[in-house]
């Protein structure tokens, strides 16, 4: 098996996404990116190619808020490659008005959680082929104000954007906990993270007052995308953390997450739940 690293990483033709698999190719891994638009990929791959002056960088088109082009991506990921080291789980978004995805389930909750929990499902096979595995997670702090609504996940009786964005982002954190114990027999590591408030495209897919209010904050108090960035890469990279898994961090460092995250009988319900939304038959 080579030595070179072989990493994916999701939402990478922007923001954080995009400055992480940028570094990955600048420290001489095989990077293959993840976007729903095949013409932002290839602008993405042929500026990282020139910038980092690495070859081995790829990308697989994919609107990850649809369980079918997950499907697609898996098995276009599995074709390619024989192993996987470090999967990066970034892509999601905000809506400040309520849409559902292809499959008719709320676009926040199949994005951003849906999205993590199937296609590290569908990966796993390439990440216990690689020597030592790291699975990534983009959470966010606002996972604190989060609260998983069993009664009402789809947000169909009362729908607030920012409400489904911190149900999401608690949903990953959970995600991440049950995962890493359920992998706690393999030699692959699960951890999640803030980023940072960012000051990216972050948002930019809604209209109206709450959008502008939301950019105009991100321009005022947000961090940069390189700054924002620094986490994920760590958590992919670096050796002080080889051995780590089932942790949230800040700032490159192990901090405590909202005391409901660690509520295992919820992370395993919700693990339960998402396996029958995604129909996904076997699990970790």
């Amino acid at each position: 098996m080579s030595n070179v690293k072989i990493c994916l990483v999701t939402g990478a033709t922007a923001g954080i996404g995009k400055v992480t698999a940028q570094t990955l190719a600048q420290e001489g891994a095989k990077v293959i990116i993840v976007s729903r638009s095949k013409e932002k990929c290839t602008t993405t791959v042929s500026e990282i190619k020139e910038q980092t002056a690495n070859k081995e960088v790829e990308f697989i088109a994919a609107d990850l808020s649809s369980q079918q082009e997950i499907y697609k991506l898996a098995d276009e990921f599995k074709k390619r490659y024989s192993h996987l080291d470090i999967l990066v789980n970034n892509a999601g978004a905000v809506f400040t008005s309520r849409e559902t995805s292809a499959d008719k389930l709320e676009m926040t909750f199949a994005l951003n959680h849906l999205n993590y929990f199937l296609l590290t499902n569908l990966l796993i096979d390439p990440l216990k082929a690689s020597p030592a595995a790291r699975i990534v997670n983009v959470s966010s702090m606002a996972h604190e104000s989060g609260q998983i609504n069993f009664d009402d996940l789809q947000s169909e009786h009362r729908y607030s954007g920012w409400g489904a964005y911190c149900q999401s982002k608690l949903a990953n954190v959970l995600f991440t906990y049950e995962l890493a114990s359920r992998l706690k027999n393999t030699k692959i590591t699960a951890n999640a993270l803030h980023p940072g408030v960012v000051g990216t495209n972050f948002g930019s897919n809604n209209r109206g007052f709450m959008a502008m209010f939301v950019r105009l904050y991100l321009k005022l108090f947000s961090i940069s995308d390189k700054e924002g960035a620094q986490t994920s890469i760590y958590l992919a990279t670096s050796p002080e953390v080889e051995n780590v898994t089932g942790k949230y961090f800040v700032k490159k460092k192990v901090r405590n997450s909202a005391p409901i995250s660690y509520n295992q009988a919820l992370a395993s319900r919700l693990w339960q739940v998402s396996m029958e939304l995604t129909k996904l038959k076997d699990s970790i």
